[in-house]
């Protein structure tokens, strides 16, 4: 058991009163370090030799003062000397020393001076004997009380995960597998972490493993096995002649050591691996994020990105602290001055009740479990501020791990979470310790969060909390999109959407969405979810929300719009996401986070009302429709070959065709796909459209593209595909205008600011990848090219990984047009339109895919657009808009001015 600090004082005063004007000299080195390490409670013989000997730098022999293997390295010289040189003569063993036996710190001293030297901070400090007391925490790591900043990109968090990986792989390779290997790394887990963080009396175990087992291991997994009965096993019901030295570890309990597994077996690579990662300081292992380290280590794809998966803190932060953590801190400052309403507000926090129903390795739960801890000892601090004394403080700690609930569906990662709960509760039990100078610790074991390990699509989750008792959801659930959706994950979405239309095009993520929304229906429970920016944007949306605002009342409390989730570890998983936070209850106190760079900071916005687009505007959700909501020209896809390729030719295949065939010539015509359209290229096909019968006749290669196009319809296992065939010279599907239109791309990247859009003629065949607006003039391209119409596109559309997806249903028929534009304003855009095709003529050799590259898109035409998106602006209202933000709110008010009768009249419809 450690000694408090005010324990600690006492003896370290009268350590320096003892030996501050000691004459002895060199003689009596030995009795200075044994009461020096008495002074924090721990037997010097346990942890450090004298006289070590080692091989110096040339291959000389040297003997190191005192060594504690892994820990501290001391050099002591005689009343006087240099320490500067002591040091030196210090880091000259380094040389000999394994790797993993390399000490974190230096200490040198000459009697009267004292002096320490922090190797993983560089920093050092002296001072006399006599001031030792004054000066105990900077030992805090001999008496385990350790404080550590834990950084994400902390290198020790990937070196402890990648060895880790390493032991793994020797455990799988000679047949320890399975789940009896994941339970096997877990308690690993929790003892190595133990052994530096005064669980177990400092560095026991690997001095246990050094000393106890033979170096080519063939005794280590026997000896493991009996390692874990002894942590399970209560000390008065431990056998009487057990190793003293395995008795010396405690209790643990917790059911972490209760599963009696099979015998690993062990060789000298694999424990040399053990003494490796036992050789790294655990203490500075973040539980939050080696739990997602630790759980990569088992997928060899993923450990090729080790680090790439963890959720940052930072991330983290961005849900919890609007979601509730901001507001506890804010009442924490209100009520502080009263005490009687601080032991109210710090029983509250002791109710809270969290769940995770996706919680992977723990991280929002560790991370928030942490921050509640920080908090209470805020209050602590507060009521005790006075100096009273704080006889035992395990009565004034209240909150615990049982107040956190996670669903996880890998059974690994489900008891990585839970460990690590008990992880971080040791390492805020350590700040309790610091605080109030008395050695606290859990052990044995009697709480725990409740994991459970199933699939939380299938879980009833008040069968895991009641939502009498809950008080916040939070998490980031999995994101798959439909297609990378796998059978059974399919069959979730159907089992939680039921007949809901349309929900087979949702990401995976939607579920937790719904589910949350039934749990918290009828009562106080708030939810926070970090989710793939689908689901705000395009037909998604529609389906999602059309369900969570109307059928179960959701009000969105706050939201990040998108941003890029990135990680400072290698590989840098970058996605881009979304924050919802939302109730069943409206609040007036609403936050929107806008991103102007996605890859920055944002910008906190108080707004009245959020919708599900993250836009501050009235509730509304956008379905598909058939034909446009304004009195515009109709919109349809490009023709359909269904043809196998027959009637289609790259330039030169249509060269060497009509050498063959030269009639053929009046039906080749140019095809425009999306590809061609943006990147410049030609191709063609084969419109046989108006062909006569006594044409066809005599163009015999004609003929065999036409039989082949007929055998292949024939040969379909589609019905209406099998139905074509009856018309073999025609595309599958022909929409082609009889006069020139509009071509719009269906795919464009979204590097681009706009979606560039052209006038093609009748003979320009517009292929099915792009969509057409036949009989449309100059005043309506200028609208949809400008960027008010792009701003409209971004919200509302679908996408392909993160490129724009164009949709006629979703995008341009509920496009909200400008209210009876001036006849001065339309005469503005038409003009500004026409610029911008003048600007792109003057660049033939350039693509549109090279002129709208944002890098390479030419100044003239950049000033082109931006004069046209300010003409097209004007048609709306008398300013131009100043950010995109304006625009989108402004376009979503109008779209309720139009869609309000049309709805009106449908709902009298329904009635009659």
């Amino acid at each position: 058991m450690a000694l408090s600090w005010n324990e600690i004082k006492d003896r370290a005063l009268k350590f320096s009163n003892e030996w501050a004007n000691e004459t002895k000299e060199r003689a009596e080195k030995d009795s200075f370090w044994n009461d020096f390490f008495n002074v924090f409670g721990i037997s010097r013989r346990r942890v450090a030799t004298f006289e070590e000997p080692v091989k110096k730098l040339g291959g000389n022999q040297g003997f190191i003062d005192l060594f504690w293997k892994g820990t501290l390295l001391v050099e002591h010289k005689s009343k006087g000397r240099s320490l500067d040189k002591a040091f030196e003569q210090a880091t000259d063993y380094f040389p000999g020393i394994e790797e993993h036996e390399l000490p974190k710190y230096i200490l040198v001293s000459d009697f009267a001076r004292i002096k320490l030297y922090d190797l993983d901070e560089w920093s050092e400090h002296e001072f006399p004997v006599s001031e030792l007391y004054k000066n105990v925490k900077l030992f805090g790591f001999i008496a385990g009380y350790q404080k550590r900043t834990f950084e994400e990109e902390d290198p020790v968090n990937i070196k402890a995960a990648e060895l880790m990986g390493k032991l793994h792989d020797q455990l799988e390779e000679f047949g320890y597998e399975g789940t009896y290997l994941e339970v096997y790394l877990v308690r690993l887990l929790f003892i190595l972490f133990a052994d530096d963080t005064s669980i177990f009396e400092r560095n026991t175990f690997k001095e246990f493993i050094e000393l106890k087992t033979k170096e080519d291991g063939s005794d280590l997994g026997a000896l493991m096995a009996q390692f874990f009965q002894v942590l399970n096993t209560p000390k008065e019901k431990r056998l009487k002649n057990l190793d003293e030295d395995l008795n010396e570890f405690p209790f643990v309990n917790g059911k972490l050591f209760e599963e009696i597994l099979p015998i690993a077996a062990f060789n000298s690579k694999m424990r040399s691996i053990l003494l490796e990662a036992s050789g790294l300081d655990w203490g500075k292992i973040s539980p939050a994020i080696f739990g997602s380290l630790f759980q990569s280590v088992m997928n060899p794809e993923e450990r090729r990105n080790l680090g790439a998966h963890y959720t940052s803190e930072k991330n983290i932060f961005k849900l919890i602290k609007p979601l509730f953590l901001d507001e506890l801190r804010k009442e924490f400052e209100k009520v502080k001055s009263s005490s009687k309403k601080l032991k109210e507000f710090h029983y509250k926090l002791s109710k809270l009740k969290f769940l995770d129903p996706a919680c992977g390795s723990g991280n929002f739960l560790i991370i928030t479990y942490r921050e509640l801890r920080l908090l209470e000892i805020d209050i602590l601090r507060e009521l005790f501020k006075k100096g009273e004394q704080v006889l035992d403080v395990s009565s004034i700690l209240w909150l615990d791990v049982d107040q956190f609930y996670g669903i996880e569906y890998d059974e690994f990662a489900a008891k990585i979470a839970e460990v690590a709960m008990w992880l971080i509760d040791h390492q805020m039990n350590m700040r309790v310790s610091e605080e109030f100078g008395q050695y606290f610790i859990r052990l044995p074991l009697k709480k725990a969060a409740k994991i459970v390990h199933g699939n939380a699509l299938r879980n009833n989750w008040e069968d895991i909390v009641s939502k009498t008792e809950l008080s916040y959801i939070i998490g980031n659930p999995p994101f798959y999109g439909k297609s990378l959706q796998t059978k059974e994950q399919k069959e979730d979405m159907k089992l939680v959407f039921g007949n809901v239309k349309g929900a087979g095009i949702l990401d995976y993520v939607a579920a937790w969405y719904m589910l949350a929304s039934q749990y918290i229906k009828g009562t106080q429970i708030k939810a926070g979810f970090v989710s793939t920016n689908s689901i705000t944007q395009g037909e998604q949306t529609g389906i999602l929300w059309n369900e969570l605002l109307n059928k179960y009342n959701v009000k969105i409390h706050f939201a990040h719009t998108t941003f890029s989730w990135t990680n400072e570890a290698r590989g840098k998983a970058a996605v881009h996401c979304v924050i919802i936070g939302f109730a069943n209850f409206d609040t007036k106190s609403k936050s929107l986070f806008v991103y102007d760079d996605i890859k920055g900071e944002p910008q906190e916005k108080k707004v009245k009302n959020i919708n599900p687009y993250l836009v501050e505007a009235n509730d509304l959700v956008i379905l598909k429709r058939r034909k446009p909501i304004c009195n515009v020209s109709n919109i349809s896809f490009g023709s359909m070959p269904n043809d196998g390729g027959n009637f289609l030719f790259t330039n030169e295949e249509k060269i060497e065709f009509l050498k063959l065939e030269p009639k053929a010539k009046p039906f080749m015509k140019p095809l425009i796909s999306a590809h061609e359209f943006l990147n410049g290229k030609k191709r063609w096909c084969l419109w046989l459209v108006n062909a006569k019968p006594t044409e066809l006749r005599v163009l015999k290669e004609v003929q065999k593209r036409v039989e082949n196009v007929k055998n292949l319809r024939l040969n379909s296992t589609r019905a209406a595909t099998q139905k074509l065939a009856a018309f073999p010279t025609l595309f599958g599907e022909i929409r082609q205008p009889d006069n020139d239109y509009i071509l719009i791309p269906l795919h464009s990247s979204e590097q681009r600011k706009y979606i560039p859009l052209g006038f093609k003629t009748k003979d320009e065949i517009a292929n099915n990848s792009t969509s057409i607006v036949p009989n449309a003039n100059l005043f309506e391209f200028g609208i949809l090219q400008s960027g008010i119409h792009m701003t409209w596109v971004k919200y509302t559309c679908g996408r392909i990984k993160s490129d724009y997806r164009y949709s006629n249903e979703m995008v341009y028929n509920n496009y909200p047009w400008p209210i009876d534009p001036s006849d001065k304003n339309k005469k503005a855009v038409e003009t500004k339109a026409q610029k911008v095709l003048d600007v792109r003529a003057k660049f033939p050799e350039s693509s549109l895919a090279d002129l709208y590259d944002p890098l390479t898109m030419p100044p003239k035409l950049v000033k082109a657009h931006q004069a046209l998106d300010k003409a097209v602006d004007l048609c709306y209202r008398p300013q131009a808009f100043t950010n995109e933000n304006a625009r989108i709110e402004y376009l979503f008010d109008l779209y309720n001015q139009y869609t309000k009768p049309l709805l009106d009249e449908r709902r009298t419809k329904k009635k009659k």
